[in-house]
């Protein structure tokens, strides 16, 4: 209700909060700037670990001081989204006790975004740390989804489909996965309406 309402207000952060326009810092700390529905980069990739060149007009859709939320190639679930530190760092022990609460607090923030968004009435957040723990990008990164009853039986098989999809973040094609996926303007457009959803959660 309202309560709620207020208390997701008074937690964002300042860059949401308070104005239309928001700032990223991506690729060696160059600033770019943009408007609700878009963003106007003057650097347009942002390094996803040692490879993946995200197109980040395209995809990311909330920052805050040292993270970033982007939508995903092949979501697990509707609104299935990525945050992860702009910094690279491989595992979580990497990341200094700033940056990891800043993580975990726009985690917070996106999560009840996409719970809200795609109607959805609970969220799982979960991290894989190594290679052993199925992390296939070496840049920490948190999947938040948002959960329905019965969307996966059993419940606890979305772990199956988070390790699938991380797989996939490894790899060009899962050849024993039905999901297709999506073009960057399939992705351009969940983003925007995501900047939209947070910026409107926030004011």
């Amino acid at each position: 209700g309202m309560r709620a309402a207020a208390s997701f207000a008074s937690r964002c952060s300042t860059t949401w909060a308070s104005r239309w326009r928001t700032q990223l810092a991506v690729n060696g700390g160059h600033t770019v700037s943009g408007n609700a529905g878009s963003l106007k980069l003057a650097c347009r990739a942002f390094q996803f670990g040692p490879h993946i060149h995200i197109d980040a007009e395209q995809q990311i859709f909330a920052e805050s001081k040292h993270s970033v939320a982007l939508v995903n190639l092949k979501p697990v679930v509707p609104g299935h989204v990525l945050v992860a530190p702009k910094r690279l760092a491989a595992r979580v022990s990497e990341l200094d006790a700033n940056e990891l609460s800043d993580l975990f607090s726009l985690a917070r923030d996106v999560g009840q975004t996409v719970q809200s968004h795609f109607n959805a009435s609970s969220l799982t957040f979960t991290v894989q740390d190594g290679p052993e723990a199925g992390q296939t990008v070496p840049h920490v990164h948190v999947h938040v989804l948002p959960r329905r009853k019965g969307d996966f039986e059993p419940n606890d098989a979305v772990y199956d489909a988070v390790d699938a999809s991380e797989n996939d973040m490894g790899a060009a094609r899962s050849l024993d996965d039905d999901r297709k996926p999506r073009s960057l303007q399939e992705m351009a457009a969940e983003a925007a309406e995501l900047r939209d959803a947070m910026r409107a959660g926030c004011l």
